[in-house]
Protein backbone atom coordinates (compact mmCIF):
# COMPACT_ATOMS: atom_id res chain seq x y z
CA UNK A 1 0.00 0.00 0.00
CA UNK A 2 1.07 3.60 -1.01
CA UNK A 3 0.11 4.86 2.77
CA UNK A 4 -0.15 2.12 5.69
CA UNK A 5 -2.56 4.70 7.19
CA UNK A 6 -4.46 5.59 4.33
CA UNK A 7 -7.53 4.40 5.56
CA UNK A 8 -7.58 5.81 9.14
CA UNK A 9 -6.30 9.03 7.44
CA UNK A 10 -9.49 9.30 4.91
CA UNK A 11 -13.33 9.11 5.11
CA UNK A 12 -15.06 7.18 2.08
CA UNK A 13 -15.90 9.94 -0.55
CA UNK A 14 -18.82 8.71 -3.42
CA UNK A 15 -18.94 10.91 -6.77
CA UNK A 16 -20.59 13.94 -6.31
CA UNK A 17 -24.33 14.09 -8.14
CA UNK A 18 -26.58 16.54 -9.27
CA UNK A 19 -29.43 17.61 -7.11
CA UNK A 20 -32.15 14.76 -7.74
CA UNK A 21 -34.76 18.31 -9.01
CA UNK A 22 -32.38 19.49 -11.29
CA UNK A 23 -30.88 15.71 -12.75
CA UNK A 24 -34.41 15.23 -13.72
CA UNK A 25 -34.58 17.82 -15.85
CA UNK A 26 -32.29 16.80 -18.56
CA UNK A 27 -30.89 12.39 -19.12
CA UNK A 28 -27.48 13.27 -19.26
CA UNK A 29 -25.35 11.44 -17.03
CA UNK A 30 -25.18 13.61 -13.36
CA UNK A 31 -22.57 12.36 -11.65
CA UNK A 32 -18.70 14.14 -11.80
CA UNK A 33 -16.18 11.89 -11.63
CA UNK A 34 -12.95 12.11 -8.72
CA UNK A 35 -10.47 14.74 -8.90
CA UNK A 36 -6.67 13.57 -8.73
CA UNK A 37 -6.53 14.99 -5.24
CA UNK A 38 -9.77 12.77 -4.40
CA UNK A 39 -8.63 9.68 -6.05
CA UNK A 40 -5.31 9.56 -4.99
CA UNK A 41 -6.84 9.81 -1.08
CA UNK A 42 -9.10 7.15 -1.93
CA UNK A 43 -7.13 4.57 -3.31
CA UNK A 44 -4.57 4.93 -0.44
CA UNK A 45 -7.80 3.30 2.01
CA UNK A 46 -7.02 0.51 0.38
CA UNK A 47 -5.61 -1.78 3.08
CA UNK A 48 -3.17 -3.70 -0.12
CA UNK A 49 -5.03 -7.10 2.41
CA UNK A 50 -3.06 -9.84 2.24
CA UNK A 51 -6.04 -12.00 1.32
CA UNK A 52 -7.99 -9.73 -0.84
CA UNK A 53 -11.75 -10.80 -0.74
CA UNK A 54 -12.61 -8.28 -2.97
CA UNK A 55 -10.86 -10.37 -5.85
CA UNK A 56 -13.22 -12.83 -5.16
CA UNK A 57 -16.69 -10.24 -4.89
CA UNK A 58 -15.29 -9.12 -8.78
CA UNK A 59 -16.72 -11.61 -11.27
CA UNK A 60 -13.69 -10.33 -13.45
CA UNK A 61 -11.07 -10.93 -10.30
CA UNK A 62 -10.00 -7.33 -10.67
CA UNK A 63 -6.26 -7.14 -9.35
CA UNK A 64 -8.01 -3.88 -7.48
CA UNK A 65 -5.01 -3.73 -4.71
CA UNK A 66 -2.54 -3.75 -7.45
CA UNK A 67 -4.46 -0.49 -9.55
CA UNK A 68 -5.58 1.29 -6.17
CA UNK A 69 -1.36 1.25 -5.47
CA UNK A 70 -0.46 2.78 -8.67
CA UNK A 71 -3.46 5.06 -8.30
CA UNK A 72 -2.60 6.02 -4.95
CA UNK A 73 1.66 6.89 -6.44
CA UNK A 74 -0.38 8.87 -8.85
CA UNK A 75 0.73 6.64 -11.75
CA UNK A 76 -2.56 6.46 -13.40
CA UNK A 77 -1.62 5.43 -16.44
CA UNK A 78 -0.12 1.96 -14.91
CA UNK A 79 -2.99 1.54 -12.80
CA UNK A 80 -5.15 1.96 -15.66
CA UNK A 81 -3.14 -1.08 -17.17
CA UNK A 82 -3.55 -3.06 -14.70
CA UNK A 83 -7.19 -2.36 -14.73
CA UNK A 84 -7.41 -3.15 -18.17
CA UNK A 85 -5.92 -6.36 -17.67
CA UNK A 86 -9.04 -8.11 -16.29
CA UNK A 87 -11.52 -5.59 -17.19
CA UNK A 88 -12.28 -5.18 -21.24
CA UNK A 89 -14.73 -2.56 -20.41
CA UNK A 90 -14.29 -0.22 -16.95
CA UNK A 91 -15.46 2.81 -18.22
CA UNK A 92 -19.06 0.85 -18.30
CA UNK A 93 -18.74 -0.99 -15.07
CA UNK A 94 -17.49 1.92 -13.37
CA UNK A 95 -21.04 3.42 -14.28
CA UNK A 96 -23.31 0.46 -14.28
CA UNK A 97 -22.00 -2.55 -11.76
CA UNK A 98 -23.40 -2.58 -8.30
CA UNK A 99 -20.00 -3.20 -6.78
CA UNK A 100 -19.73 -6.59 -5.22
CA UNK A 101 -16.31 -5.88 -4.87
CA UNK A 102 -16.73 -3.26 -2.26
CA UNK A 103 -19.52 -5.81 -0.05
CA UNK A 104 -16.44 -8.09 0.29
CA UNK A 105 -13.63 -5.45 0.98
CA UNK A 106 -11.99 -6.11 4.33
CA UNK A 107 -12.26 -2.26 5.55
CA UNK A 108 -15.60 -2.30 5.07
CA UNK A 109 -15.96 -5.18 8.11
CA UNK A 110 -15.89 -2.64 10.17
CA UNK A 111 -15.67 0.65 7.95
CA UNK A 112 -17.04 2.46 5.00
CA UNK A 113 -15.29 0.24 1.90
CA UNK A 114 -13.29 1.88 -0.23
CA UNK A 115 -14.50 3.48 -3.19
CA UNK A 116 -13.56 1.21 -5.50
CA UNK A 117 -16.35 1.44 -8.68
CA UNK A 118 -15.76 5.35 -8.60
CA UNK A 119 -11.80 4.99 -8.42
CA UNK A 120 -12.57 2.41 -11.63
CA UNK A 121 -14.36 4.93 -13.55
CA UNK A 122 -12.17 7.83 -12.85
CA UNK A 123 -9.22 5.98 -14.09
CA UNK A 124 -11.61 4.80 -17.13
CA UNK A 125 -12.45 8.41 -18.23
CA UNK A 126 -8.86 9.17 -17.57
CA UNK A 127 -7.72 6.46 -20.07
CA UNK A 128 -9.91 7.79 -22.68
CA UNK A 129 -9.25 11.64 -22.27
CA UNK A 130 -5.65 10.73 -22.18
CA UNK A 131 -5.65 8.65 -25.20
CA UNK A 132 -3.91 5.84 -23.06
CA UNK A 133 -7.11 3.41 -24.08
CA UNK A 134 -6.11 3.65 -27.87
CA UNK A 135 -6.84 0.64 -30.63
CA UNK A 136 -5.17 -2.36 -30.02
CA UNK A 137 -4.55 -4.46 -33.41
CA UNK A 138 -3.34 -8.05 -33.81
CA UNK A 139 0.40 -8.43 -35.70
CA UNK A 140 -0.91 -11.75 -37.01
CA UNK A 141 -4.01 -12.99 -37.87
CA UNK A 142 -5.14 -16.61 -37.68
CA UNK A 143 -6.90 -17.35 -40.83
CA UNK A 144 -10.04 -18.13 -38.28
CA UNK A 145 -13.36 -16.85 -38.36
CA UNK A 146 -15.67 -16.18 -35.70
CA UNK A 147 -19.19 -14.94 -35.46
CA UNK A 148 -20.62 -13.18 -32.07
CA UNK A 149 -24.62 -13.24 -32.36
CA UNK A 150 -25.50 -10.07 -30.16
CA UNK A 151 -23.56 -6.99 -29.67
CA UNK A 152 -23.99 -6.37 -25.36
CA UNK A 153 -21.39 -6.83 -22.77
CA UNK A 154 -20.76 -10.44 -23.35
CA UNK A 155 -20.64 -10.37 -27.30
CA UNK A 156 -18.08 -6.83 -27.14
CA UNK A 157 -15.94 -8.59 -24.73
CA UNK A 158 -15.32 -11.63 -26.93
CA UNK A 159 -14.97 -10.04 -29.77
CA UNK A 160 -12.56 -7.81 -28.32
CA UNK A 161 -10.43 -11.15 -26.67
CA UNK A 162 -10.75 -13.03 -29.79
CA UNK A 163 -9.74 -9.99 -32.11
CA UNK A 164 -6.69 -9.72 -30.19
CA UNK A 165 -5.47 -12.69 -30.63
CA UNK A 166 -5.38 -12.52 -34.26
CA UNK A 167 -9.09 -14.24 -35.06
CA UNK A 168 -11.14 -12.39 -37.67
CA UNK A 169 -14.37 -11.66 -35.83
CA UNK A 170 -17.94 -10.47 -36.92
CA UNK A 171 -21.01 -9.04 -34.57
CA UNK A 172 -24.27 -9.72 -35.52
CA UNK A 173 -26.12 -7.66 -34.29
CA UNK A 174 -30.34 -7.52 -34.27
CA UNK A 175 -30.90 -3.83 -33.75
CA UNK A 176 -30.00 -0.30 -35.43
CA UNK A 177 -26.72 0.14 -33.78
CA UNK A 178 -24.55 -2.12 -31.96
CA UNK A 179 -24.24 -2.08 -28.03
CA UNK A 180 -27.47 -4.49 -27.35
CA UNK A 181 -27.89 -4.14 -22.99
CA UNK A 182 -25.56 -1.06 -22.87
CA UNK A 183 -27.34 1.18 -25.65
CA UNK A 184 -31.11 0.08 -25.49
CA UNK A 185 -31.59 -1.54 -21.56
CA UNK A 186 -29.77 1.38 -19.59
CA UNK A 187 -30.77 4.43 -19.65
CA UNK A 188 -28.60 7.59 -21.15
CA UNK A 189 -28.70 8.98 -17.12
CA UNK A 190 -26.53 6.06 -16.29
CA UNK A 191 -24.57 5.48 -19.13
CA UNK A 192 -23.63 7.64 -21.77
CA UNK A 193 -24.74 6.48 -25.00
CA UNK A 194 -21.62 8.42 -26.54
CA UNK A 195 -19.36 6.08 -24.51
CA UNK A 196 -21.01 3.25 -25.83
CA UNK A 197 -20.22 4.77 -29.52
CA UNK A 198 -16.66 5.40 -28.42
CA UNK A 199 -15.79 2.19 -27.43
CA UNK A 200 -17.63 0.50 -30.34
CA UNK A 201 -15.45 2.58 -32.95
CA UNK A 202 -12.47 1.48 -30.89
CA UNK A 203 -13.33 -2.04 -30.91
CA UNK A 204 -14.23 -0.75 -34.83
CA UNK A 205 -10.42 0.73 -35.04
CA UNK A 206 -8.92 -2.89 -33.75
CA UNK A 207 -10.77 -5.16 -37.19
CA UNK A 208 -13.59 -5.83 -35.56
CA UNK A 209 -16.66 -5.86 -37.59
CA UNK A 210 -20.30 -4.87 -37.18
CA UNK A 211 -22.94 -5.94 -39.22
CA UNK A 212 -26.37 -4.08 -37.66
CA UNK A 213 -30.08 -4.41 -38.22
CA UNK A 214 -29.50 -8.35 -39.47
CA UNK A 215 -31.42 -11.06 -37.44
CA UNK A 216 -29.47 -14.40 -37.01
CA UNK A 217 -32.36 -16.94 -37.89
CA UNK A 218 -34.13 -14.83 -39.69
CA UNK A 219 -32.38 -12.51 -42.06
CA UNK A 220 -29.47 -14.84 -42.51
CA UNK A 221 -29.88 -18.63 -41.50
CA UNK A 222 -27.95 -20.31 -38.68
CA UNK A 223 -26.84 -22.63 -41.58
CA UNK A 224 -24.98 -20.02 -43.32
CA UNK A 225 -23.57 -18.81 -39.95
CA UNK A 226 -22.15 -21.63 -39.18
CA UNK A 227 -20.84 -22.60 -43.01
CA UNK A 228 -19.00 -19.59 -43.10
CA UNK A 229 -17.61 -19.16 -39.95
CA UNK A 230 -14.81 -21.14 -38.00
CA UNK A 231 -17.02 -21.02 -34.24
CA UNK A 232 -19.81 -19.53 -33.71
CA UNK A 233 -20.72 -17.20 -29.86
CA UNK A 234 -24.28 -16.74 -29.22
CA UNK A 235 -24.39 -13.76 -26.50
CA UNK A 236 -27.80 -12.76 -27.59
CA UNK A 237 -28.60 -11.33 -23.90
CA UNK A 238 -32.18 -12.84 -21.95
CA UNK A 239 -34.50 -10.24 -23.60
CA UNK A 240 -37.81 -12.89 -23.32
CA UNK A 241 -39.41 -10.62 -20.25
CA UNK A 242 -41.85 -12.38 -17.23
CA UNK A 243 -45.29 -11.71 -18.07
CA UNK A 244 -48.08 -10.78 -16.18
CA UNK A 245 -51.13 -12.59 -17.00
CA UNK A 246 -53.30 -11.15 -14.77
CA UNK A 247 -57.06 -9.60 -16.45
CA UNK A 248 -56.91 -6.70 -18.63
CA UNK A 249 -53.23 -7.03 -19.91
CA UNK A 250 -54.31 -6.72 -23.26
CA UNK A 251 -55.52 -3.08 -22.49
CA UNK A 252 -53.82 -0.31 -24.39
CA UNK A 253 -51.19 1.28 -22.01
CA UNK A 254 -49.96 -2.06 -20.63
CA UNK A 255 -46.08 -2.59 -21.77
CA UNK A 256 -42.89 -4.47 -20.87
CA UNK A 257 -40.39 -2.15 -19.32
CA UNK A 258 -38.02 -3.07 -21.88
CA UNK A 259 -40.00 -1.68 -24.69
CA UNK A 260 -40.74 1.47 -23.03
CA UNK A 261 -36.71 2.13 -22.31
CA UNK A 262 -35.61 1.23 -25.17
CA UNK A 263 -37.83 3.59 -27.08
CA UNK A 264 -36.52 6.31 -24.59
CA UNK A 265 -33.68 5.53 -25.97
CA UNK A 266 -34.30 5.97 -29.60
CA UNK A 267 -35.94 9.23 -29.04
CA UNK A 268 -33.04 11.07 -27.69
CA UNK A 269 -30.94 9.27 -30.27
CA UNK A 270 -33.57 11.50 -32.57
CA UNK A 271 -35.17 8.44 -33.98
CA UNK A 272 -38.65 8.95 -35.25
CA UNK A 273 -41.52 7.11 -33.14
CA UNK A 274 -45.05 6.78 -34.94
CA UNK A 275 -47.78 8.05 -33.16
CA UNK A 276 -49.31 5.11 -32.43
CA UNK A 277 -46.24 3.53 -31.22
CA UNK A 278 -45.22 5.84 -28.69
CA UNK A 279 -45.26 5.02 -25.04
CA UNK A 280 -44.84 7.96 -22.82
CA UNK A 281 -45.09 8.99 -19.45
CA UNK A 282 -45.84 12.58 -19.82
CA UNK A 283 -48.72 14.01 -17.95
CA UNK A 284 -49.54 10.19 -16.51
CA UNK A 285 -50.09 8.26 -13.56
CA UNK A 286 -47.49 5.89 -14.01
CA UNK A 287 -47.28 2.31 -12.13
CA UNK A 288 -43.94 -0.25 -12.11
CA UNK A 289 -44.91 -3.29 -11.54
CA UNK A 290 -41.21 -4.54 -10.43
CA UNK A 291 -38.76 -3.90 -7.72
CA UNK A 292 -35.45 -4.66 -9.22
CA UNK A 293 -33.04 -2.70 -11.77
CA UNK A 294 -34.93 -2.43 -14.60
CA UNK A 295 -38.23 -1.36 -12.54
CA UNK A 296 -36.09 1.70 -11.06
CA UNK A 297 -34.87 2.67 -14.71
CA UNK A 298 -38.34 2.93 -15.38
CA UNK A 299 -39.23 5.25 -12.37
CA UNK A 300 -36.00 8.04 -13.57
CA UNK A 301 -37.00 7.73 -17.10
CA UNK A 302 -40.66 8.41 -16.20
CA UNK A 303 -39.76 11.59 -13.84
CA UNK A 304 -37.81 12.85 -16.59
CA UNK A 305 -41.19 12.57 -19.06
CA UNK A 306 -42.87 14.64 -16.98
CA UNK A 307 -44.80 11.60 -15.44
CA UNK A 308 -47.71 13.40 -12.92
CA UNK A 309 -46.90 10.38 -10.41
CA UNK A 310 -45.01 7.37 -10.60
CA UNK A 311 -45.25 4.01 -8.16
CA UNK A 312 -43.31 1.03 -8.13
CA UNK A 313 -44.50 -2.14 -6.26
CA UNK A 314 -42.34 -5.03 -5.47
CA UNK A 315 -44.06 -8.55 -4.45
CA UNK A 316 -41.57 -9.45 -2.17
CA UNK A 317 -40.77 -7.83 1.38
CA UNK A 318 -38.84 -4.63 2.48
CA UNK A 319 -35.59 -6.00 3.06
CA UNK A 320 -34.01 -4.29 6.56
CA UNK A 321 -33.05 -1.21 6.07
CA UNK A 322 -29.45 -0.94 7.40
CA UNK A 323 -27.68 1.71 5.85
CA UNK A 324 -25.94 1.80 2.18
CA UNK A 325 -22.50 0.31 3.89
CA UNK A 326 -23.35 -1.90 6.99
CA UNK A 327 -20.37 -3.09 8.59
CA UNK A 328 -20.10 -7.16 9.23
CA UNK A 329 -21.96 -7.55 12.81
CA UNK A 330 -24.67 -5.22 10.99
CA UNK A 331 -25.18 -7.56 8.28
CA UNK A 332 -27.98 -10.15 8.33
CA UNK A 333 -27.54 -13.52 8.90
CA UNK A 334 -28.98 -14.71 5.90
CA UNK A 335 -25.91 -12.68 3.64
CA UNK A 336 -23.05 -12.60 5.75
CA UNK A 337 -19.65 -10.83 4.86
CA UNK A 338 -18.15 -10.97 2.43
CA UNK A 339 -21.11 -12.39 0.72
CA UNK A 340 -23.67 -9.96 -1.48
CA UNK A 341 -25.43 -8.34 1.59
CA UNK A 342 -29.45 -8.45 1.57
CA UNK A 343 -30.67 -4.95 2.47
CA UNK A 344 -32.71 -2.36 1.20
CA UNK A 345 -31.29 0.03 -1.05
CA UNK A 346 -32.33 2.98 -2.35
CA UNK A 347 -31.55 3.92 -6.31
CA UNK A 348 -30.46 7.22 -8.00
CA UNK A 349 -33.79 7.03 -9.39
CA UNK A 350 -35.65 6.20 -6.50
CA UNK A 351 -34.26 9.18 -4.56
CA UNK A 352 -35.70 11.25 -7.83
CA UNK A 353 -39.17 10.67 -6.45
CA UNK A 354 -42.26 7.99 -6.64
CA UNK A 355 -42.98 5.89 -3.74
CA UNK A 356 -42.08 2.31 -3.54
CA UNK A 357 -44.59 -0.41 -2.01
CA UNK A 358 -43.62 -3.87 -0.81
CA UNK A 359 -45.49 -7.39 -0.68
CA UNK A 360 -48.18 -5.92 -3.59
CA UNK A 361 -49.50 -8.18 -5.62
CA UNK A 362 -51.42 -6.76 -9.05
CA UNK A 363 -54.53 -8.17 -9.88
CA UNK A 364 -56.25 -6.70 -12.23
CA UNK A 365 -56.03 -3.73 -15.15
CA UNK A 366 -59.45 -1.72 -15.70
CA UNK A 367 -59.92 0.74 -18.77
CA UNK A 368 -61.87 3.49 -18.97
CA UNK A 369 -64.72 2.23 -21.46
CA UNK A 370 -62.49 2.93 -24.28
CA UNK A 371 -59.87 -0.14 -24.09
CA UNK A 372 -57.26 2.06 -22.39
CA UNK A 373 -56.38 1.31 -19.09
CA UNK A 374 -57.30 3.39 -16.07
CA UNK A 375 -56.97 1.66 -12.80
CA UNK A 376 -54.97 -1.61 -11.65
CA UNK A 377 -56.32 -3.21 -8.48
CA UNK A 378 -53.56 -4.81 -6.12
CA UNK A 379 -53.73 -6.91 -2.82
CA UNK A 380 -50.76 -6.96 -0.26
CA UNK A 381 -49.68 -9.90 0.64
CA UNK A 382 -49.20 -11.56 4.13
CA UNK A 383 -46.43 -10.25 6.05
CA UNK A 384 -43.70 -12.19 8.34
CA UNK A 385 -45.63 -14.12 11.69
CA UNK A 386 -49.53 -13.18 9.81
CA UNK A 387 -51.45 -16.02 8.41
CA UNK A 388 -51.33 -17.39 4.77
CA UNK A 389 -55.04 -17.18 4.72
CA UNK A 390 -54.89 -13.77 5.10
CA UNK A 391 -56.31 -12.01 2.08
CA UNK A 392 -54.88 -9.22 2.63
CA UNK A 393 -56.09 -5.75 1.84
CA UNK A 394 -57.40 -4.63 -1.78
CA UNK A 395 -56.98 -1.23 -3.51
CA UNK A 396 -57.27 0.71 -6.58
CA UNK A 397 -54.71 3.07 -8.32
CA UNK A 398 -54.83 5.56 -10.52
CA UNK A 399 -52.69 3.77 -13.92
CA UNK A 400 -52.50 5.07 -17.39
CA UNK A 401 -49.12 4.15 -17.85
CA UNK A 402 -48.47 0.26 -16.61
CA UNK A 403 -44.51 -0.81 -16.95
CA UNK A 404 -44.12 -4.56 -16.73
CA UNK A 405 -40.36 -5.12 -15.30
CA UNK A 406 -41.10 -8.74 -13.67
CA UNK A 407 -37.81 -10.00 -15.01
CA UNK A 408 -36.35 -12.02 -18.08
CA UNK A 409 -36.80 -15.56 -18.83
CA UNK A 410 -33.96 -16.32 -21.66
CA UNK A 411 -33.23 -15.71 -25.12
CA UNK A 412 -36.37 -14.32 -27.44
CA UNK A 413 -34.87 -15.99 -30.59
CA UNK A 414 -35.49 -19.32 -28.85
CA UNK A 415 -37.66 -21.30 -31.57
CA UNK A 416 -34.98 -20.13 -34.35
CA UNK A 417 -32.41 -21.37 -32.17
CA UNK A 418 -34.30 -24.57 -31.33
CA UNK A 419 -34.95 -25.12 -35.01
CA UNK A 420 -30.95 -24.71 -35.73
CA UNK A 421 -30.13 -27.97 -33.09
CA UNK A 422 -29.53 -25.67 -29.74
CA UNK A 423 -30.46 -27.27 -26.93
CA UNK A 424 -32.38 -25.26 -23.27
CA UNK A 425 -32.45 -25.64 -20.09
CA UNK A 426 -35.21 -25.69 -18.03
CA UNK A 427 -34.80 -22.62 -17.34
CA UNK A 428 -35.43 -21.21 -20.22
CA UNK A 429 -31.49 -20.62 -21.31
CA UNK A 430 -29.04 -21.78 -23.51
CA UNK A 431 -28.02 -25.21 -22.42
CA UNK A 432 -23.76 -25.09 -22.35
CA UNK A 433 -21.03 -26.03 -19.99
CA UNK A 434 -19.57 -23.38 -17.70
CA UNK A 435 -16.24 -24.86 -18.66
CA UNK A 436 -16.21 -24.46 -22.21
CA UNK A 437 -19.40 -22.77 -23.18
CA UNK A 438 -20.00 -25.35 -25.86
CA UNK A 439 -23.62 -25.87 -26.52
CA UNK A 440 -24.94 -28.72 -28.14
CA UNK A 441 -23.88 -28.05 -31.91
CA UNK A 442 -20.36 -28.82 -32.86
CA UNK A 443 -18.64 -25.20 -32.99
CA UNK A 444 -21.15 -23.18 -31.38
CA UNK A 445 -20.70 -21.35 -27.80
CA UNK A 446 -23.29 -19.46 -25.87
CA UNK A 447 -22.20 -16.93 -22.76
CA UNK A 448 -23.70 -13.88 -20.89
CA UNK A 449 -27.60 -14.17 -19.59
CA UNK A 450 -28.67 -16.20 -22.69
CA UNK A 451 -26.48 -18.97 -21.02
CA UNK A 452 -26.62 -17.96 -17.27
CA UNK A 453 -29.82 -16.11 -17.15
CA UNK A 454 -30.59 -12.50 -16.13
CA UNK A 455 -26.93 -11.31 -14.12
CA UNK A 456 -24.73 -8.10 -14.26
CA UNK A 457 -22.85 -6.33 -16.77
CA UNK A 458 -19.68 -7.63 -14.85
CA UNK A 459 -21.00 -11.15 -14.80
CA UNK A 460 -21.85 -10.76 -19.40
CA UNK A 461 -18.00 -9.04 -19.64
CA UNK A 462 -16.39 -12.32 -17.38
CA UNK A 463 -18.38 -14.58 -19.53
CA UNK A 464 -17.43 -13.15 -22.74
CA UNK A 465 -13.53 -13.54 -21.81
CA UNK A 466 -14.32 -16.98 -20.71
CA UNK A 467 -15.93 -18.12 -23.72
CA UNK A 468 -13.32 -16.24 -25.89
CA UNK A 469 -10.59 -18.59 -24.29
CA UNK A 470 -12.41 -21.50 -24.72
CA UNK A 471 -13.21 -20.50 -28.39
CA UNK A 472 -9.01 -19.79 -28.57
CA UNK A 473 -8.48 -23.32 -27.79
CA UNK A 474 -11.02 -24.80 -29.68
CA UNK A 475 -9.39 -23.12 -33.05
CA UNK A 476 -6.11 -23.34 -31.83
CA UNK A 477 -3.50 -24.95 -34.75
CA UNK A 478 -0.15 -23.48 -33.79
CA UNK A 479 1.84 -23.12 -30.81
CA UNK A 480 0.97 -20.16 -27.83
CA UNK A 481 4.01 -18.59 -28.13
CA UNK A 482 3.03 -17.35 -31.88
CA UNK A 483 -0.32 -16.09 -30.70
CA UNK A 484 1.39 -13.98 -28.29
CA UNK A 485 3.02 -11.72 -30.66
CA UNK A 486 -0.50 -10.12 -31.37
CA UNK A 487 -0.85 -9.20 -27.66
CA UNK A 488 0.19 -5.54 -26.46
CA UNK A 489 0.19 -7.21 -22.99
CA UNK A 490 0.09 -11.08 -22.74
CA UNK A 491 -2.17 -10.32 -19.69
CA UNK A 492 -5.00 -9.31 -21.66
CA UNK A 493 -5.29 -12.84 -22.61
CA UNK A 494 -6.31 -14.27 -19.35
CA UNK A 495 -9.58 -15.34 -18.84
CA UNK A 496 -11.57 -13.70 -16.29
CA UNK A 497 -11.78 -16.41 -12.95
CA UNK A 498 -15.42 -17.17 -11.91
CA UNK A 499 -14.31 -18.47 -9.10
Amino acid sequence: MADPKGFLKHRRADLKKEPPLERIKHSREFTTRFSDEVLSNQSNRCMDCGVAFCHRGCPLGNVIPEWNRSAAEGRYQDALESLLSTNNFPEFTGRVCPAPCEAACVLGINAEPVSIENIEMTLADMGFENRWIKPEKPLLRSGKRVAIVGSGPAGLAAAQQLNRLGHTVVVFERAEHPGGLLRYGIPDFKLDKDKVDRRIQLLRDEGIEFICATRVGKDVSFERIRSEHDAVLLAVGSSRERDLQISGRHLAGVHFAHAYLSQATRRLEGQKILEQEQISAKGKDVVVIGGGDTGSDCVGTALRQGAKSVVQFEILPQPPDLGPMPTRDQRPRSSPWPEWPHILRTSTSQEEGGERFWQIESTVFEDDGTGQVKTIRTRSRPKTGEPENNNGTFQQWPCDLALIACGFVGPDDRDEMLTAGITFSGRGNIEASETDYKTSQPGVFAAGDARRGQSLVVWAIAEGRQAAAAIHRFLADHKPQDLRKNMHSERRTMPASID
